[in-house]
């Protein structure tokens, strides 16, 4: 039987999960190559041999995703796997009619070949598009889990942008493991909060061999909580699945890939934001639960801010720094920060865009919509210069910083900052600590 050719088009992240748990060790496929998006500077590289398996002792390389139609006639390609997440039904279908219009199958991996089943109880967190919330939900559960007692270990959906071999399997328990493995701002932005908390946080490429590392963790685990990314459904067969909704993009959970595969898959559905969002767009959140997730246990709870120094935005010219994934592929075009300046009453947001350096101006070329705000984008050395530079630049009384971490702990901010907070604080349906103590009474044979 002659091998398939296989393209599998990603983003760092579902690609190779989805490599090493269906293609790495299958005799029937030969993957040629990945295609990478989303993400800067994460092409050019190989997924290297010593991940890749004893079928490709060459490693495979990585190319940008705009070479995909002639990827596929190059290397005569018989199917491309899509493997990344956050992205529009309509975007999905644009890609595979690029890879029909070539020649090529378009293919879609779906749970059952691709989750792994842990021998400790795994509470899923996931969402429907990135920037719902979903990291603060990640916390609460966790607070929840501790104060119970238990030993919580945290996996979050990988963010593998540096040397894929030296990040197979990252485990982090304190805020210097976080330079150790020279994080970039999004990867601290998601482990930060955990290991401030005193929980340990896995990550890396290869979901089999951090699974393992985490059930046999040296200060213990009795239960996995699966951080989810972007909008992805879990690595791991969830024994409670829960997903969180976002009512400021109402119907986007029906629209977007995969999210619609979260929310339909959920035990437990969140309707976050409901203290600044409106009537209206809560309740199309809400049918649209009750449609497709009808067996969905559904919770309206409030992202609830607090300020450090509010006294720095009342009355003040500020500049917003927000979360850089949920601006750009998240296309959201306000954060907490946002909400915190209009709240507090600033007298002006400034806007950023004459101000811009580098590689800013190139994202706000690519996501036009961010307009007066700065996404917090540190992929790379070079990409923290320009966001301290572009900061830096701008007249303002202060600087509102909008995300999860400290931005001036990494970059030098010259204007006075304003730090916000933000966390779950449910208003209507039961409580997650209820759910969770039903949960773990169910499995409580496990947790001894």
């Amino acid at each position: 039987m002659t091998k398939k050719n296989v393209i599998i088009i990603g983003a760092a992240g579902r690609d190779f999960h989805n490599f090493n748990t269906y293609y790495r060790d299958n005799d029937d496929y030969n993957v040629v190559a990945f295609t990478a998006t989303q993400i800067p500077d994460i092409d050019g590289r190989k997924y290297p041999a010593e991940l890749a398996g004893n079928l490709y002792p060459e490693g495979i390389p990585i190319y940008s995703q705009e070479q995909l139609p002639d990827l596929i006639k190059t290397y005569d390609v018989d199917e491309c796997v899509f493997s990344f997440s956050d992205i529009s039904y309509q975007d999905v279908m644009a890609i595979g009619a690029i890879v029909n219009a070539a020649g090529s199958d378009f293919k879609l991996l779906g749970p059952n070949q691709t989750m792994l089943k842990s021998n400790k109880p795994v509470i899923s967190v996931t969402a429907v598009r990135t920037g719902t919330g979903k990291s603060q939900t990640s916390r609460k559960i966790i607070e929840t889990l501790m104060a119970k007692g238990l030993k919580v270990i945290a996996i979050r959906h990988p963010m593998p942008y540096g040397d894929l071999a030296a990040q197979r399997v990252q485990r982090f328990a304190t805020i210097e493991d976080l330079k150790i493995h020279q994080c970039t701002i999004e990867e601290m932005e998601e482990y930060e909060p955990h290991v401030s908390r005193g929980n340990i946080i896995y990550a890396g490429v290869d979901y089999e061999a951090i699974l393992e590392a985490a059930e046999n963790d040296p200060d213990g685990c009795d239960v996995i909580v699966w951080d989810g990314g972007n909008n992805d459904f879990s690595f791991y067969k969830p024994d409670l699945a829960i997903t969180v909704l976002d009512p400021h993009r109402p119907g986007h959970e029906l629209q977007y890939y995969p999210g619609e595969v979260c929310l339909r898959t959920a035990d437990v559905a969140i309707i976050n934001k409901v203290d600044s969002a409106t009537a209206e767009a809560i309740q199309i959140v809400e049918n649209n639960i009750k449609t497709v997730s009808p067996n969905s246990i559904i919770i309206k709870a409030e992202s609830t801010i607090t300020v450090d120094q509010p006294e720095l935005i009342k009355g003040k010219r500020v500049l917003i720094v927000e979360d850089g994934p949920t601006l750009t592929h998240g296309e959201m075009k306000i954060g907490a920060g946002t909400v915190a300046a209009q709240r507090l009453g600033a007298a002006e947001i400034i806007d950023p865009t004459p101000y811009l350096v580098g590689s800013l101006k190139d994202t706000f070329i690519t996501y036009p919509h961010i307009e007066n705000l700065v996404p917090a984008m540190g992929y790379g050395e070079q990409q923290l210069k320009d966001l301290e530079t572009t900061i830096n630049n701008v007249d303002c009384d202060a600087v509102i910083i909008g995300t999860p971490i400290d931005l001036s702990r990494v970059i030098k901010i010259n204007q006075p900052t304003a730090r916000i907070h933000y966390d779950l604080d449910e208003v209507d349906g039961p409580k997650l600590e209820l759910i969770l103590t039903d949960f773990i009474n169910k499995y409580k044979a496990e947790l001894k």
